[in-house]
């Protein structure tokens, strides 16, 4: 095998790597405060699109965590982002959350249900059926259909919630259109987020506790991939895929002396 460059750069997911179920993990504190001692660029990532990089600064505030606003990438920015390379200034009927109608509003995009360039499905605690009828219809007839990220379910301290992934798997359905996924697995996020930081995937690693979306993503964006035990995934579930992380650790706390 070719031996890695030294890892300049990192990006790490949030939840399940950094926190869990809203308590920092051990290790986690330590591991940012040694990122920014170094002056090594790094990100914070999460699938998420309902929340602000500043929403979500505060809320790792709280908790003890110091992340910049400027660090922290989502799936709403990574979509924003998208679109404005792809089509600048363009226009769409928005299904989501502050995060995403404001990154889509930041990047020069105007919310319309009168025969929008796109529809954008996102995040949100309100699925509405008439909003999802009206998403339906615009797509029947002509809108193209984005969604931020793939996910089927969200944790949530009762149990699993219905997220984007199952709420496009609905449009689709009715439709017969299938969406494209800007969030993870799709490298596209990780590249994006490592052209924000000015970094290249050679020299950059991602941190996550998921394979099917956090290593995947990673590997498929070329970086150094590393596994924690302190999410979703375990030791017995990585046989189940037909790809394998750079190095499994039980916790954030392991990478500390990397950085």
């Amino acid at each position: 095998m070719t031996e890695r460059k030294p890892i300049e750069s990192w990006l790490t997911d949030m939840d399940g790597v950094l926190m869990h179920e809203g308590v920092p993990v051990p290790g986690a504190d330590a591991f940012i405060k040694k990122l920014r001692e170094s002056g090594r660029p790094f990100l914070v990532l999460t699938n998420n699109s309902m929340y602000t990089a500043r929403d979500l600064h505060a809320r790792l505030n709280r908790i003890g965590l110091e992340v910049p606003v400027e660090n922290i990438w989502t799936s709403a920015l990574a979509t924003a982002s998208f679109l404005d390379n792809q089509h600048p200034g363009g226009t769409a009927y928005v299904i989501g959350e502050a995060g995403l109608t404001t990154a889509l509003h930041d990047a020069g995009y105007v919310m319309t249900d009168t025969d929008p360039d796109f529809v954008i499905l996102g995040e949100t605690r309100t699925y509405s059926f008439e909003a999802l009828t009206k998403a339906i219809r615009l797509i029947n007839n002509g809108a193209r259909f984005i969604a931020t990220n793939p996910d089927n379910t969200g944790p949530s301290p009762e149990g699993a919630l219905p997220a984007t992934g199952s709420v496009a798997a609905l449009i689709t359905k009715a439709t017969g259109k299938e969406p494209y996924f800007v969030g993870k697995p799709n490298p596209l996020m990780m590249r994006t987020g490592l052209n924000v930081i000015g970094a290249h995937s050679e020299t950059s690693a991602m941190i996550g506790d998921r394979m099917d979306t956090d290593v995947l993503a990673g590997l498929e964006a070329g970086m150094e991939t590393f596994l924690v035990l302190t999410g979703l995934t375990t030791l017995n579930d990585i046989d189940r895929y037909p790809y394998r992380p750079t190095k499994v650790v039980e916790s954030i706390a392991d990478l500390v002396d990397l950085v």
